[in-house]
């Protein structure tokens, strides 16, 4: 039975869809300090566009040059952004009255808004430290998240996808359903880590990379997670044997995210979830396909967002699995608000 507030959880997820392919296509353009300011733009609260509002802005900094198109960019961004941060506030709020309904999700309700305050702030670190790489990759797992919650929600209150009867078989997948979420998000981070370093195209070729299976790699150059503050990191600063370190380990992260995923299908089967097992290769499939097209037609801009999506879709997949495979509630039609985490256990 659908409870109350379902169509606007609805709602917020299909904004924060749009939020994380903004998000991808801001950085691949180059956009993300398309505004050297947070939350204006050269001190404005909209892009310069006159001669006049130009000539001002670059001389509050002179450092910077307006370029109108990545201002836009960033600027679009934190307006969606900022549209499904007064969403989830209206859900939490929402919360409060509903929270005498039994197994109504307040506490998941007001996670979803810490987890947006937290991006808000994420956001303004990723201008002011000039995307480092480390704060710029949170920023994207926050996104991510923020959107796996909301379909935890929106399934929540949608009322679908009963629990399956808590067989043996069952059991036994479920832990293996929450490693294969573990797998998928720690392959985003990778993602998100190349993508953050500007090492999408540290190898040009597959299955080899520069022309040999084992290049010559820095992981400890690559994977150095305490980058100095201060420099401006767009474009990247890391040397080519960092970059490929990042790319090399990318692509190994694949090959088992891919392997596990497709264990997962096979062995979910086995318990009548064929539709969840044949949605979760499509995506795969898809996604598989988009990251070979990445690296074999040097990253076009549609190919390289797509992939962002669709790895979106792959988590929100994961998340609907592990939904479907959490243990029944003890007292209630719904499960507890116990849990708000990705992992979805109960």
């Amino acid at each position: 039975m659908r409870k109350p507030g379902y169509v606007f959880a609805l709602c917020a997820l299909v904004f924060g869809f749009v939020v994380v392919i903004l998000g991808a296509y801001t950085r691949l353009v180059h956009a993300g300090l398309g505004c050297p300011d947070w939350p204006g733009c050269y001190g404005f609260l909209g892009v310069p566009q006159s001669p006049e509002s130009i000539q001002l802005a670059e001389t509050r900094f002179p450092d910077e040059p307006v370029e109108v198109f990545k201002a836009w960019a960033e600027m679009i961004h934190r307006y969606v952004a900022g549209i499904l941060g007064l969403i989830i506030l209206g859900l939490a709020l929402y919360s409060l009255r509903q929270r005498n309904v039994p197994g109504y999700p307040v506490k998941l309700s007001f996670g979803l808004l810490l987890l947006v305050v937290c991006q808000a702030a994420f956001g303004m670190w990723t201008v002011t430290l000039k995307l480092w790489p480390q704060i710029v990759t949170a920023h994207l797992l926050g996104g991510f998240a923020t959107l796996s919650l909301l379909l935890l929600l929106s399934l929540r209150l949608s009322g679908r996808l009963a629990p399956l009867s808590p067989r043996k078989v069952v059991v036994r997948l479920r832990y293996f359903a929450r490693f294969a979420l573990v797998v998928v998000i720690a392959q985003i981070m990778l993602g998100g880590w190349t993508s953050t370093n500007y090492a999408a195209l540290a190898c040009v070729d597959l299955p080899t990379c520069h022309g040999v299976w084992w290049p010559e790699m820095d992981f400890a150059a690559g994977f150095h997670l305490f980058h100095e503050i201060g420099p401006n990191y767009l474009g990247g600063i890391l040397e080519g044997e960092g970059r490929t370190a990042i790319h090399v380990t990318h692509r190994i992260g694949a090959v088992i995210t891919s392997v596990v995923l497709l264990l997962l299908a096979w062995r979910m089967l086995e318990v009548g979830l064929g539709r969840l097992a044949g949605l979760l290769v499509a995506v795969l499939a898809v996604q598989i396909s988009l990251g070979v097209s990445n690296v074999l037609l040097h990253l076009p801009l549609a190919v390289a967002v797509a992939h962002n999506a669709v790895g979106a879709v792959l988590l929100l997949v994961m998340v609907a699995i592990n939904y479907r495979l959490r243990a029944p509630a003890r007292n209630a039609f719904f499960s507890t608000d116990s849990s708000s985490g990705l992992l979805a256990s109960h």
